[in-house]
């Protein structure tokens, strides 16, 4: 086993055509280039740089998904009048946390509010549960304090090299499906892809191919298959640009309706994470708790599974199954989260749309580095950034879940003890929409199985805790919110 991962990590370091050589770097650039360990990883500026542009085109939706979700529930007077602050408070959280994760971490991981998270904030919390919005912020910031202290005492990273190195593939694999979905579908009339939608009879199926929308989808996967298989550098942040302006010059969707505007200092929002823990009392406390629990459980296994899956695609799990570094990162997934609430936005985390960023070669903190510099740039040039159409960043999506998949190869499937959870990881990512839930499901599987085949000695005591921990939390989930 350890030889195949061994040869895994090999492949995955040398997968892209090595760097060109470069002469000897001083000055500016030589210490740059020490502090982020280029030798050692072996990459340069040109691909760190590549790499940060790719990971922000995949994700730069955040910027105008999250506050028109976030805007339902966060508002003064009417929804969506907070829209504007939102969009800063979204840009300003994400470069805290992804400037954490370069600088202290050294890894090509960014972070921003996580998608699923903002939903359950905005109509589960807020709307449903009848928690003002500013207590629910609370809600997120008492959550990142408590990781805070979970990371300084190495609880976090003991989950995280508790997860077994099968489970660690499994889950790199099951991330590729599932980022391939999202870029898949989307709905065609507002710019998704629509090559996969939802169906009565078969729960999902083939899209229209008349849309537009879908058409450009399926054009930018041919761009960007050719771009691969030729080995151009940067190939998916060059097929994310060229799709996206081909759809502008065929009317396909429309050009940027400006250049540059002011942005808004989220002012209504600063802050009211400190003042809405006033608000609690005996009749929304225990409401007000099981969202703190909702919070916890389902950011800690998002962010370990994130870590995992896209760590072990980038060669950083060793033979062990251990990631280097990982107290570092769950820090900046902490101090992410903690300096969102105090922006006004919900839980921060790592994103899975980092592996576009690793697949062209990001292999330090400067692929992070330059996403947040971009991201500080957003709030300037956000009208070019909203005229992006969804399906341009299929090509990115899909591509890297196919390079995803090699990690499939280190699993053992000829032994059922490992198949068997595998199989529940990678399938259940992408159909529950949920990579903490597919490790869940993948994890509880685990022990019970190995013991089933006489070899509950090979499963950790900090397994079974954890495996504990998940079917608690599904418990509590369905009790509280099912």
């Amino acid at each position: 086993m350890s030889k195949n991962i061994d040869d895994l990590r090999e492949i995955e370091l040398t997968r892209q055509t090595e760097p060109p050589e470069e002469p000897e770097l001083t000055g500016w650039q030589g210490a740059i280039a020490n502090f982020f360990q280029f030798t050692k990883y072996r990459t340069n500026f040109r691909t760190e740089i590549l790499a940060g542009l790719t990971t922000f085109m995949t994700m730069a939706y955040i910027l105008v998904v999250n506050p028109l979700i976030l805007s339902d529930a966060i508002f003064l007077n009417q929804p969506k009048d907070l829209f504007t602050e939102l969009v800063v408070a979204t840009a300003i959280s994400t470069v805290i946390g992804t400037l954490v994760m370069a600088l202290y971490a050294n890894y090509p991981f960014a972070m921003a509010p996580g998608m699923g998270l903002n939903a359950f904030f905005a109509y589960s919390v807020v709307l449903t549960l009848k928690i003002d919005w500013r207590l629910a912020l609370s809600s997120v910031l008492v959550e990142g304090l408590i990781f805070i202290v979970l990371t300084l005492t190495s609880v976090r990273r003991q989950i995280v090299n508790a997860i077994p190195l099968v489970m660690k593939s499994a889950t790199s694999v099951g991330i590729g499906l599932f980022i391939a979905y999202i870029g898949l579908s989307g709905d065609p009339k507002v710019g998704g892809a629509g090559i996969i939608v939802a169906n009565a009879a078969t729960k999902t199926g083939l899209g229209n191919l008349k849309e537009p929308a879908t058409l450009m989808a399926i054009v930018g996967i041919f761009i960007a298959s050719a771009f691969i298989v030729r080995r151009v550098k940067g190939a998916l942040f060059w097929a994310i640009l060229a799709i996206a302006l081909l759809g502008w010059i065929l009317g396909v969707s429309p050009w940027p309706q400006g250049i540059a505007e002011i942005p808004t200092f989220p002012q209504d929002l600063f802050g009211q994470a400190i003042s809405g823990i006033t608000q609690l009392n005996a009749n929304n406390f225990w409401d007000f708790l099981a969202v703190l629990l909702v919070f916890l459980f389902v950011d800690i296994f998002d962010t370990v599974g994130t870590l995992s899956g896209v760590g072990i695609r980038a060669g950083y799990v060793n033979e062990k199954g251990e990631m280097d570094r990982v107290d570092e990162a769950l820090l900046a997934d902490a101090i992410g989260t903690t300096a969102g609430a105090i922006m006004g936005t919900s839980t921060v985390t790592t994103f899975a749309e980092s592996a576009a960023g690793v697949e062209v070669g990001g292999r330090t903190g400067f692929t992070a580095l330059i996403v947040s510099l971009l991201f500080v740039v957003s709030m300037i040039f956000i009208p070019i950034f909203k005229a992006i159409p969804p399906y341009a960043t299929t090509p990115a999506l899909v591509i890297t879940g196919v390079l995803m998949m090699s990690a499939v190869s280190s699993i053992r499937w000829g032994d059922p003890a490992e198949a068997i959870p595998a199989f529940f990881t990678i399938f259940l990512i992408p159909l529950t929409y949920s990579i903490g839930t597919g490790l869940a499901v993948g994890f509880i599987t685990y022990p019970v199985v190995k013991t089933f085949q006489g070899k509950a000695r090979e499963v950790s005591i900090a397994t079974w805790v954890l495996a504990a921990v998940f079917v608690a939390r599904f418990v509590f989930m369905s009790t509280k919110f099912g």
